[in-house]
């Protein structure tokens, strides 16, 4: 068991972005999926899947791959840890990389980017940055 889901669902991907994987499989949650709805729409995915098929479920997330076969997802790093939990206010949520920088939070208003995230004026747990 994993005492960090959405830190292993990171990894799998930054995995198979190194060995140029056309998809990965894990195990699905609610929250996993929320993540990788943001990532499709913000294009750094082609899509995902849910695979009900076996024991225990999982999801399979198709990656992206420019032209030249580069990987569109440059690095994707988590942020808030289980051990050390980073919030912050509409205040602090300034556009990382010239706007390059998309951080996923978790809000009261759901799970949403931090563009989303200013223009409504709310703060929240930083999941991750992808960039």
């Amino acid at each position: 068991m994993h005492s960090d889901p959405i830190a292993d669902l990171l990894a799998r991907i930054k995995n198979g972005l190194m060995a140029r994987l056309m998809h990965v499989d894990c195990p699905v949650s609610k929250i996993k999926i929320e993540v990788l709805k943001i990532l499709q729409a913000e294009g750094f995915i082609s899509s995902y899947e849910v695979i009900t098929e076996g024991k225990f479920p999982s999801v399979r997330v198709h990656l992206k791959y420019d032209s030249r076969r580069k990987p569109v997802i440059h690095n994707i790093k988590r942020i808030s840890k289980p051990g050390l939990r980073v919030y912050k206010n509409t205040t602090e949520l300034r556009p990382v990389r010239s706007g390059l920088t998309t951080r996923i939070m978790t809000t009261s208003q759901g799970v949403m980017t931090d563009r989303d995230a200013r223009r409504k004026k709310i703060g929240g747990e930083v999941i991750c940055e992808v960039w």
